[in-house]
């Protein structure tokens, strides 16, 4: 059903002119096993956004798959990391360090199993919380300092249950169908924080 959506909404678009002003890294593991997990909701929201604007998150630089498209008026370096999740921060502080972009100017998206399904946090800063993604990109560029967009995916259902298991399980055909409006909701968060619109962001999406 994602993969319809996505190929319905896509065509190519003109490359952005200017320097990458933003990097906007969607976090997830590489690869066809996980490609509709929940550990990749990350990886999901960059495909929609590169299909909402057109573009292709195809070359491949930076331990990454990138693309670049236009965002609030912004030119923003659309990046999934293909490092595996625990190792995000490689590719993170990779293309940081080429386009000489302060952390500021990061903006990460993430899953969270700490909030339920389907519900989105937006932060300014802050620690990990217990993410490898973020705790990866936090200790390699020695900053805490960049805004993140969290997708809940919610906690294992049962006690006795792996999170691995969990996280690494396949999205449901109703969790899929969830999802459509957080996809927009993230969409629109991006393009309000590279505005520099945060707290509407925050009021808004939260």
């Amino acid at each position: 059903m994602l993969d319809d959506i996505f190929r319905k909404l896509f065509s190519s678009a003109p490359a952005p002119a200017g320097p990458v002003e933003y990097i906007v890294a969607g976090l997830g593991n590489p690869g066809y096993g996980y490609e509709y997990t929940r550990h990749n909701a990350g990886y999901l929201a960059m495909d929609f956004i590169a299909a909402r604007h057109k573009t292709k998150i195809t070359r491949v630089k930076f331990k990454s798959y990138c693309g670049d498209c236009t965002l609030a008026g912004k030119r923003a370096l659309l990046l999934k990391p293909a490092t595996y999740m625990n190792r995000s921060g490689q590719a993170v502080q990779e293309a940081m360090a080429f386009h000489k972009i302060p952390i500021e100017n990061v903006l990460v998206i993430c899953d969270d199993i700490s909030l339920p399904f389907g519900v989105t946090r937006i932060r300014r800063k802050g620690s990990d919380g217990g993410h490898n993604g973020l705790k990866n990109i936090i200790y390699l560029t020695g900053q805490d300092t960049f805004p993140r967009i969290k997708i809940g995916v919610g906690g294992k259902p049962h006690a006795d249950m792996e999170l691995a298991d969990w996280v690494l399980g396949q999205i449901t055909p109703e969790e899929e169908k969830a999802l459509g409006p957080v996809w927009e909701s993230t969409l629109a968060a991006v393009e309000l924080i590279l505005k520099g619109s945060i707290e509407e962001a925050m009021n808004r999406f939260n």
